[in-house]
């Protein structure tokens, strides 16, 4: 980027009139400009930080607390970072939630928090499952604790959020880098789902090539999430269950003792990808954000796919 680049409509439109060659590169330079300008101004603010300056500005401190604003499934991917830094910095971490921040979705979309990102309700949701990862401190509310790595910041560095992989996007403004396809979430299995599959669709990023009505031949087929997903859902799988869960943990126990979970990017399947358990994941092609990594992780966009890969790992002799 030409950081002395500077748009300018007049001079625009005289390299138009006058010189073809020079309004070319202008029109590539302003192209240049409008994608990478956001990110300049992060990067010249300082708001990038490496790992030698998380260290120093923690120095004097005890424990290192990180601040976490996002969906639910957000503060998921953001765990190997922190399980990263941990096992880097040998000190304790603290996960720092703040709640009642503004969301903006797409017209026609609705979302579990309304117009929120997360709020008590989800934070109480989620603390025992983040309490029973050992690379955690404590996990808590923000009440103006000091801050040494803020993992907000990646919403306004200017990154395409609507591709890529959500799991890499505090990547770019830490310089952590972990191995994504490493298991990041341990809890206890829960044997009793041992021959089910696992079943999550949110109403958003629905493929609207995907057909789930076959499903409906297997008998220990469960759904997990909301309400008024399980209603739709059933609309095509009339057998299916709703399988209501108190906390996050009874979730992620459920999701890591079963024959095979099938989700779209949603919160449901970011606990399958840090549990690296048996997973599909239903791809919405116009917003590919989310991405199976590591060993057992399989992406569909299209029904072919998705019935065979049913087919191999999901069939056993009790259906």
């Amino acid at each position: 980027m030409q950081k002395d680049f500077r748009p300018n409509q007049l001079k625009k439109t005289w390299l138009k009139l006058t010189n073809k060659e020079d309004y070319k590169k202008y029109k590539q330079h302003y192209s240049h400009h409008k994608l990478t300008s956001k990110l300049q101004k992060f990067a010249d603010a300082n708001l990038d930080t490496t790992i030698d300056e998380i260290l120093i500005n923690a120095t004097n401190d005890p424990e290192i607390n990180v601040l976490h604003n996002g969906n639910a499934g957000d503060i998921i991917y953001s765990l190997p970072i922190i399980k990263t830094l941990f096992e880097i910095a040998a000190k304790p971490i603290n996960l720092i939630l703040k709640i009642n921040e503004p969301l903006t979705i797409g017209n026609g979309y609705e979302h579990p928090l309304g117009n929120v990102m997360l709020n008590e309700k989800m934070v109480d949701g989620l603390m025992p499952l983040l309490d029973a990862q050992n690379y955690l401190n404590n996990a808590a509310t923000f009440a103006k604790q000091k801050i040494h790595v803020d993992l907000t910041l990646f919403r306004k560095a200017g990154f395409a959020l609507d591709k890529g992989d959500i799991a890499r996007w505090n990547f770019f403004i830490t310089g952590i880098t972990p191995n994504l396809s490493e298991v990041w979430l341990k809890v206890k299995p829960n044997p009793d789902f041992a021959d089910f599959i696992v079943l999550a669709r949110s109403s958003r990023y629905n493929n609207a090539l995907i057909d789930y009505s076959f499903l409906s031949k297997y008998r220990q087929i469960i759904f997990v999430g909301v309400k008024t997903e399980y209603e739709e859902m059933k609309k095509s799988i009339p057998g299916l269950q709703w399988q209501q869960v108190e906390d996050f943990l009874e979730l992620a126990e459920i999701i890591a003792g079963c024959k095979l979970f099938i989700g779209n990017q949603s919160f449901p399947y970011s606990i399958a990808e840090g549990l690296k358990v048996k997973r599909l994941l239903e791809v919405f092609y116009q917003i590919p954000n989310v991405m199976p990594t590591g060993n057992n992780g399989y992406d569909f966009c299209f029904q072919k796919h998705f019935e065979w890969l049913v087919k191999q790992f999901g069939e056993t002799k009790d259906l």
